[in-house]
């Protein structure tokens, strides 16, 4: 075989390894994942702890929303979930970045002629605006079709065939979002083997919002292009790909809150192995029984009914909240714990809050580590490193909030935000209803199963901005052997 012969076979056999497929079946999905508070967590003064509770306040909201018909209380969007992905969607498709939240149960992207729509953001990415138009494979919902009645629990009395999909959201704070829900193609990452990937396609539904106000209508620094819902119900991006065969009803992520982004994942994890505990059924959200809590390898004693039963209440696992918030009747005396530990410890409140102090030693070797039990004998521990923060030198904020979430009907239960899973690999399992959890590296990989093939695949941890800087280099590493190749022939 001459020279050319052989460069013409190196560059198809080159050329192959990029070729993709559509995918049919159970498949494993890999999200590359940001932190938007990267690098925050020190050295930031209160500016970060008002950005972080200001966060908070405004995702309370929008879980304890009165909520409009469109979305039948099955949760809400927020404006600032703290992870976010890129999705790519639309033929041609275009890149948008969305917040990865497990409280809220639909993908929703602001929309082109969106009113007051954020236009900008300072984390380094470029902010796009569907739009159905340019689409070819975009078809706007209509109120009469199957995914609006169910998402909604019922045909709406106005609907009349051909009227669009509408829905339309008010906060606890005050902001609104509205818009109407639209199906286009979405392209994502399937786990292909160790440590690689191959698109795979599908359709989504999706709300296409052209209207906000208050807090969402901000161009604020950490503005993203919409939110991607990974709740429980069946409007949630896992829950329609499942219905599509796609695949299974199993996620997991690992929050990697020392480099930024992490890992996010569909499919079963086999390693590392993890405990479980049952879901509450019937909650909207993530909610799980807590059984007791120790402090400092002492269990604090307190009333059992403050931590809920099977009927109702319990503990929410919400990777959209930044902190930890907590009943006064566990707060109370798990406060009086850990500053026990430093009895000559002065504190005061910063932003009329936080309760902080000032510390110059290594804050693992002063203050308790906290575990929370849960049913199934699953545990939960977290550090002192975890709940303090540094926001100036030597000066130390806790991380727990007295004043539980407040269900609708009054209840206050304990909610474990970003405080209690950073650096830990949490998988959801809604086939079985159950979740589980393991101190993890997220910054190394885990091990998910193929549901199709049987086989057993390496992911990786991601951060945006790195990850696309390697497909730009891959990039041009095959321009340069194109041309190599090119003068070979030639």
């Amino acid at each position: 075989m001459d020279l050319r012969r052989i460069g013409l076979v190196v560059v198809l056999a080159f050329l192959a390894l990029l070729v993709v497929n559509d995918v049919e079946g159970n498949s494993n999905i890999v999200f590359r994942v940001e932190h938007k508070f990267r690098g925050r967590r020190h050295g930031r003064g209160e500016s970060m702890l008002a950005a972080m509770k200001a966060h908070d306040n405004h995702r309370h909201g929008r879980l304890l929303a009165a909520v409009d018909m469109p979305l039948g209380g099955n949760g809400s969007p927020t404006d600032a979930a703290l992870y976010f992905t890129k999705l790519s969607i639309g033929t041609p498709p275009k890149d948008y970045y969305v917040q990865v939240d497990t409280g809220s149960d639909i993908l929703w992207i602001n929309c082109a002629g969106c009113d007051k729509c954020a236009t900008k953001s300072s984390l380094g990415i470029d902010l796009t605006f569907y739009d159905l138009k340019t689409s070819s494979t975009g078809r706007s919902i209509s109120c009469d079709q199957d995914f609006c009645s169910a998402t909604f629990n019922a045909l709406s009395s106005d609907c009349k065939t051909g009227m669009p999909c509408e829905y339309s959201v008010t906060y606890g704070d005050g902001s609104t979002t509205a818009g109407f829900f639209v199906r286009d193609n979405i392209k994502l990452d399937q786990v292909s083997g160790n440590l690689q990937t191959n698109p795979i396609n599908g359709s989504i539904a999706f709300g296409c919002s052209v209207q906000q106000s208050g807090e969402l209508s901000s161009s604020s620094a950490d503005s993203v292009d919409g939110i991607v819902g990974f709740g429980q119900a069946n409007s949630s991006i896992i829950s329609q790909l499942a219905s599509a065969g796609k695949v299974k009803k199993v996620f997991s992520h690992c929050l990697d809150g020392i480099n930024g982004g992490g890992i996010f994942a569909i499919g079963q994890v086999v390693q590392p192995k993890l405990k479980t505990t049952p879901l509450v059924p019937n909650e909207l959200h993530y909610n799980v029984i807590m059984k007791a809590v120790e402090v400092g390898g002492d269990v604090l004693d307190m009333p059992t009914d403050v931590f809920g039963d099977e009927s109702g209440g319990g503990t929410i696992i919400d990777s959209g909240t930044t902190l930890a918030y907590l009943p006064d009747d566990i707060y109370v005396p798990f406060m009086r714990r850990i500053l026990a530990a430093q009895p000559n410890l002065q504190t005061h409140t910063v932003e009329g809050q936080f309760k902080c102090f000032f510390y110059s030693g290594n804050v693992d070797d002063g203050f308790p580590a906290v575990t929370f039990h849960f049913e199934d004998s699953l545990s939960l521990t977290v550090y002192a490193h975890d709940y303090l923060f540094e926001v100036r030198d030597n000066e130390w904020c806790v991380g727990w909030m007295n004043k539980g979430m407040q269900t609708r009907d009054g209840r206050e239960i304990t909610l474990l935000g970003d405080v209690v899973l950073t650096n830990k690999l949490v998988m959801y399992d809604l086939e079985n209803q159950t979740i589980g959890w393991a101190e993890y590296n997220c910054s190394s990989s885990i091990k998910v199963r193929d549901e199709k093939s049987g086989n057993v695949y390496t992911v990786g941890a991601h951060v945006l901005s790195s990850a696309d800087s390697l497909n730009r280099g891959l990039f041009l590493r095959f321009l340069l052997f194109f041309a190599i190749i090119y003068n070979l022939l030639h």
